[in-house]
């Protein structure tokens, strides 16, 4: 101990020493483009794509089939893709949920099977000696599950559960709120949750009847990522998915926004902590305003560095974790602003977001802080793509929104090139202060005379509503 007090003094007695003779940080490179090795995609006769993908030098291997049957193709039976893909997690091809996981961990591996609003996911990540195996495994789990009867009441009361304990989050009342009040209660998009009424009342038959529907081939994309051997693993996916039934063509679906302004309010009494969304409809997925939008989104408060983040939570300690982003979907996309805010400073956080959107508006940004956001982006991008599983998941959501086969290569060289004076037109035309929509979570009678203390939003009709 006193060795190092010692050491430590010596350290701090002679800091100029220590800085004369320590060498200069090299300069920061420029960012590469992030590219993806030549991968390949085929389809079978039946319509099935598949997508290969040698990555990476360690000797593993992720196979994800993504099928277009999520709660969009459920219609109004929300949240019946989630429970037929825990029902499809109990058995398959007359083997138990036993002994699935026991396939999977002699593979070096495990098995997933998750629902999401576009696509039913069904995934293992294996040794690479296994992977025609695990190709096999997907298949008898997509294509043959048992749907154990048996197992409906445990499987719906875990759901029961998850949806009980969603809905004592305020962030799911946000949530949802905004989604019914952008697209309608009567759309998918507004439909997030089910009531516990609805959720207890699906039968097996109904789980069946979704799965022989709305599973096929051509809503099919087998995705294969990381080392393996391409002879043995087209073969595998030949005899597996070859005699497919085709089934029907993916959903399409239409999803007008809702105009506002709009200000929504769910009480909270009491809560020290207000969560709010502010949201914008934005550019599509692949469109020329598209890039600058994302651009824009991170120096305004999609990075951690953003400035929204900077301004009120690292300046004034409003709140903990404020960010925004777009959610993109097919023919759909919508930028929101997310944060939980100290009730007493709602109407003061609010006031200081609209300050910032106003900024971006009006002052470009300067060549130093334009360009560190954009080598952020890109740095971003080839890091958050390092992992076999996170190709997949880029490519996967690069097909579902329709984006060229190259996007993955072009992205870095797009972002880069995104000039301030891109930026701020971005801002004038995609962040609308006078047509947000603005869904409220708190202490109403604390957080309402802030709110409309703030000129934004001195003439917007205010409504309150309940969730569910």
């Amino acid at each position: 101990m006193k060795r190092a007090l010692f050491l430590a003094a010596i350290l701090a007695a002679t800091p100029a020493i220590a800085q004369d003779n320590f060498p200069p940080a090299p300069p920061i490179p420029e960012p590469k483009p992030f590219k993806l090795p030549a991968t390949e995609t085929y389809s079978l006769p039946n319509g099935m794509m598949v997508t290969l993908v040698p990555y990476g030098v360690a000797p593993k291997v992720v196979i994800s089939l993504r099928v277009r049957a999520g709660e969009v193709a459920a219609g109004d039976r929300t949240w019946l893709a989630a429970m037929n893909a825990e029902m499809m997690k109990e058995g398959a091809a007359g083997r138990s949920s036993s002994d699935l996981a026991t396939a999977a961990a002699g593979m070096g591996g495990d098995l997933d099977v998750s629902a999401g609003m576009q696509t039913t996911a069904v995934s293992v990540n294996v040794l690479s000696e296994y992977a025609p195996a695990a190709v096999s495994l997907v298949g008898d789990v997509t294509l043959r599950p048992n749907l154990p009867a048996g197992e409906l009441a445990r499987v719906k009361a875990n759901l029961g559960r998850r949806l009980t304990q969603a809905l004592a989050q305020p962030s799911t009342l946000a949530d949802v709120a905004l989604g019914r009040t952008i697209y309608g209660p009567d759309h998918p998009y507004g439909r997030q949750i089910p009531s516990q009424a609805q959720l207890a009342g699906y039968t097996i038959a109904d789980i069946k009847a979704f799965h022989d529907g709305q599973f096929g081939a051509k809503r099919a994309h087998l995705y294969i990522a990381g080392r393996f051997d391409a002879a043995a693993v087209k073969a595998a996916i030949a005899k597996t998915f070859g005699g497919w039934a085709a089934g029907p063509e993916p959903v399409k679906l239409a999803s007008p926004h809702q105009p506002g302004p709009k200000v929504i309010l769910i009480d909270r009494p009491g809560s020290p902590q207000t969560t709010l969304r502010l949201s914008f409809d934005a550019p599509l997925a692949g469109t020329s305003a598209d890039i600058p939008q994302r651009v824009t989104n991170s120096l305004l408060g999609g990075a951690f560095s953003s400035r929204i983040t900077t301004n009120i939570r690292e300046d004034k300690g409003y709140t903990y974790s404020p960010y925004s982003d777009v959610d993109f979907s097919p023919d759909d996309a919508l930028w929101t602003f997310n944060a939980d805010v100290t009730t007493n400073v709602t109407g003061p956080a609010l006031g200081e977001v609209f300050k910032e959107i106003r900024r971006m508006q009006t002052e470009p940004v300067g060549a130093e802080e334009s360009k560190g956001i954009r080598t952020y982006m890109a740095g971003l991008f080839a890091i958050s793509n390092s992992t076999s599983g996170a190709v997949v998941g880029t490519l996967a959501t690069r097909d579902i929104l329709g984006l060229p086969a190259n996007w993955t290569d072009t992205y870095v060289p797009a972002v880069l090139a995104v000039t301030p004076e891109q930026m701020m037109a971005a801002a004038k035309t995609d962040y609308p202060i006078a047509k947000g929509t603005l869904v409220v979570v708190g202490d109403l009678k604390t957080v309402v005379p802030q709110l409309k203390a703030l000129p934004e939003l001195s003439n917007v009709s205010f409504q309150t509503v309940t969730v569910p």
